[in-house]
């Protein structure tokens, strides 16, 4: 976190608030405490399963091999490769892949809630200015208070998804993107599924280099997808005036959401929001899909127990307990499961109609990319996109 440089310091307007009347509009990237958020995230968090120090160093080593190993194979089953200098996988713990995704999520986000506090700010002026009044600053103490009650919020949410995570690929619009294997989970998960360690660790491998190829040899796709993301969450931040009357309909339509009926996604946008968050859910979809079907198409003679992990696995994803799975419907964890599966149906069925390199003409620009009826339509894709 940067510094802030000193400057002179006048004599305070109030008793309480040591901040003048004269003081700049709180922005909105400042309302949430990011390190704040990291650290505490980072004491929440369980450490992980038990484990030796020979066996962390010799996870740890595995898969930095894997990430390794699986270049080669992605590249030819995919038929995109990685461009040369991209950064290695980087093998983390829990806290580390917290900081890491702190520090996205603020950059992410910043201009977002930069843009929802200015449009707030600007109508409470308007309305102030209209009932003959002068709008109050908001006090760096007050500010200070905030955001740390938000940052603890947050803290909550990447403690618990922390333990969930096997590997990412790290967009960072804050800096350079890199390839995430969380080494206690896949730890955990191996264990667990009681599969062989040395398949399972290129098999999550696998899956993640995809991602990496998919955002490394597309020029466009990350700022792309960054983008659209950002819009997306600032239109989905309801006007001023409207904020009651959404949080009332958000708060009735909960217990929907935590029964499974709906995904917390719908219930967050409106009708007209729906259509803009199906675009970016297509995308999202299709990324997840061809990651998983590039993962099972490596094959057994690169993972012999290819077939055995995926059914574990797939087991595994539908056997959460029943807290698990609220905390996933909340977080809207559920549908980014039901992403894996009609992204992979979209991948295959293109596939089989006009082969890998006709799929790849899904990377070709925006344009190409599958809209949101496309994705369980693949026929209509393939229609627009080769004639």
């Amino acid at each position: 976190m940067n510094s802030i440089p000193a400057t002179p310091v006048p004599a305070p307007a109030e008793p309480g608030d040591p901040t003048p009347a004269t003081a700049p509009d709180v922005r909105g990237s400042e309302l949430v405490d990011w390190g704040f958020a990291a650290t505490a995230a980072g004491r929440l968090v369980p450490p992980g399963p038990r484990a030796g120090r020979r066996e962390v160093e010799a996870l740890v080593t595995q898969l930095r091999s894997a990430g390794e190993r699986a270049v080669g194979p992605v590249a030819s089953t995919a038929r995109m490769e990685t461009p040369p200098g991209t950064p290695p996988a980087l093998v983390v713990d829990r806290p580390g892949w917290i900081r890491a995704n702190a520090a996205s999520m603020g950059a992410m986000l910043g201009p977002v809630l930069d843009d929802v506090v200015s449009r707030k700010r600007e109508a409470d002026r308007q309305r102030a200015e209209q009932a003959g009044r002068t709008l109050p600053e908001v006090g760096q103490r007050t500010q200070k208070v905030g955001s740390t009650i938000t940052g603890t919020e947050v803290a909550g949410i990447l403690s618990w998804i922390s333990t969930k995570v096997l590997g990412q690929y790290d967009l960072a619009p804050q800096g350079t993107p890199r390839l995430l294997f969380v080494a206690p989970n896949i730890l955990s998960a191996e264990r667990e599924l009681e599969v062989d360690p040395s398949d399972f660790r290129l098999w999550v491998a696998v899956h993640e280099e995809t991602h990496r190829v998919q955002f490394t040899a597309v020029p466009w796709l990350r700022q792309h997808v960054i983008d659209s993301a950002r819009s997306i969450g600032s239109e989905m931040v309801p006007e001023p005036d409207r904020m009651g009357q959404r949080l009332g309909e958000i708060v009735s339509a909960l217990p929907g959401v935590l029964r499974g009926e709906t995904d917390i996604t719908q219930v967050l946008a409106t009708p007209e929001q729906r259509e803009r968050l199906a675009e970016v859910t297509a995308v999202m979809s299709l990324l997840e899909g061809h990651a998983d079907v590039v993962m099972d198409e490596v094959g057994p003679s690169v993972i012999p127990s290819v077939a055995e992990i995926r059914r574990k696995f797939q087991r595994r994803r539908k056997g959460a307990g029943n807290v698990d799975k609220m905390l996933r419907r909340l977080l809207g964890m559920e549908a980014k499961m039901r992403q894996y599966r009609d992204g992979a149906v979209f991948v295959r069925a293109v596939t089989d109609q006009v082969g890998v390199d006709g799929f790849n003409q899904v990377w070709s620009s925006p344009q190409t990319l599958p809209r949101p009826a496309e994705i369980a339509d693949p026929a209509a894709w393939v229609a627009r996109v080769h004639g």
